[in-house]
């Protein structure tokens, strides 16, 4: 239990305690009153006020226990979001290295047996790389063909394109990654450029 719900309880329980002693004094007064019925109404009287005094009490303690489920949740988020987040930096640190993989890999051409050997052990060790990536949820962006998306994408320049659908993306210039949804680094894409009036859509 954090100190914030330690300190909620400890008022909760302040509360109470309080509203039972007013409730047992407005009850011994009223015991007490009984046997003077000129002290009746007055006795009336103070049972209505401490009933009302209760009744703020309760209040006071329902209000504390919603706070304290709100500081509950808020605190679960928080945990939540640092487990899934925690991998951020290190997975920014490591997209270098997938990135001189595979240029690598666009590197090495040619049939010569030492070469293609060296193109496959390049290959393998990319696929193992982002395939430990994948288990902690993060996820490549090549979106190739796909439409320009201004929350993943960020469009390096348009060119003619005519056969292929306006503000679509024709090239990826660097692929992007997210982490559990969350975008860690965009696609550095070149977008087909829109007929005449048309202009690419950049707003979120």
């Amino acid at each position: 239990m954090s100190a914030e719900e330690k300190n909620v309880n400890e008022s909760e329980q302040a509360l109470q305690d309080e509203a039972l002693e007013t409730v047992e004094q407005a009850d011994a007064d009223v015991v007490e009153s009984t046997d003077a019925p000129e002290e009746a109404a007055s006795a009336d009287a103070q049972v209505a006020v401490m009933t009302e005094e209760l009744s703020k009490l309760k209040e006071q303690v329902l209000r504390s226990e919603a706070e304290m489920e709100n500081v509950r949740r808020r605190a679960e988020l928080d945990v939540e979001k640092a487990h899934k987040f925690a991998l951020e930096k290190f997975t920014k640190e490591l997209l270098p290295i997938a990135d001189s993989l595979e240029k690598a890999i666009e590197s090495i051409q040619g049939d010569d047996a030492v070469l293609v050997s060296a193109r496959e052990g390049v290959e393998m060790t990319l696929n193992l790389m982002m395939s430990a990536l994948g288990k902690f949820k993060v996820e490549q962006l090549d979106p190739v063909g796909e439409p320009f998306d201004p929350q993943y994408h960020e469009a390096m320049s348009m060119v003619s394109a005519p056969h292929a659908e306006p503000n679509s993306v024709i090239a990826v210039v660097q692929k992007g990654y997210t982490l559990h949804g969350r975008l860690v680094r965009p696609a550095m894409v070149m977008v087909a450029k829109a007929e005449a009036g048309n202009q690419i859509d950049e707003k979120a």
